[in-house]
């Protein structure tokens, strides 16, 4: 009984330390956003320049999976870690009719509105939530977004929150992925708290989600000095 006792104590006492490093892992990068311009530029890390390249991949990436027999339907789309909109504006918004957006910097999406203009009108929900916090509602959305922001989550929560995704679908809807992936392991950025993982890490993450990988591709056009840009499609 007494081995037993120390063992459920260190196993407390590890899930404690390790309770305290997710909290700081978070804290930090909360902070660091809390400082980013509520700008195109701050939302591409001073890589503007990069911008058309990526949203051009976007789309094309985007147009396989929806507005057609099995696929997605163009009603209602979630942008999750959305800044000040820029995927939705330029993504997200030409082709669905409804846009959710949920970010967890307030500033953020306080600039939205007048970021996005005209397209506006289309978001029905701003969500100021951080995603391993945020449960978005079942069977609502056809697409589910989500970009440069997985690196945010330990893996735990980027399971689980990709989980609640799922449950979120409609039918034939999708989850997309699009972020920066290790070319080998995986690299903590101590700058803005987070990890960069390479493909066959969050492949078994998304192994335990329920989700299947149904499409995978890196995109070619950006310049060999940028860590790799990857997009993957879930049902």
């Amino acid at each position: 009984k007494r081995d037993n006792k120390e063992t459920e104590r260190e196993r407390m006492r590890k899930e404690k330390q390790q309770g305290t490093k997710n909290e700081n892992f978070y804290a930090k990068a909360k902070r660091f956003y809390e400082e980013v311009p509520a700008t195109e530029e701050g939302m591409m890390g001073d890589f503007v320049e990069l911008n058309s390249l990526d949203v051009e991949a976007s789309r094309a990436f985007l147009k396989k999976f929806v507005g057609g027999p099995g696929k997605a339907d163009t009603e209602f789309a979630l942008d999750c870690g959305c800044g000040i909109g820029r995927v939705s504006r330029q993504v997200l918004l030409p082709v669905f009719s409804s846009v959710d957006m949920v970010d967890m910097i307030d500033n953020f999406l306080f600039a939205a509105p007048s970021y996005l203009g005209m397209g506006a009108s289309q978001v029905k929900n701003y969500h100021c939530s951080t995603l391993q916090e945020f449960t978005p509602a079942t069977g609502m959305y056809d697409v589910i977004w989500i970009q440069w922001v997985t690196g945010h989550l330990t893996d735990r929560d980027l399971m689980e929150f990709l989980a609640k995704c799922k449950n979120s679908l409609k039918d034939n809807g999708v989850v997309i992925i699009k972020d920066n992936v290790a070319r080998k392991g995986c690299i903590l950025d101590q700058m803005d708290s987070s990890m960069i993982r390479e493909i066959e890490i969050l492949r078994k993450i998304i192994a335990k989600t329920g989700l299947e990988i149904v499409c995978v591709e890196k995109q070619l056009d950006i310049p060999e000095q940028f860590i790799p840009l990857w997009m993957i499609a879930l049902k």
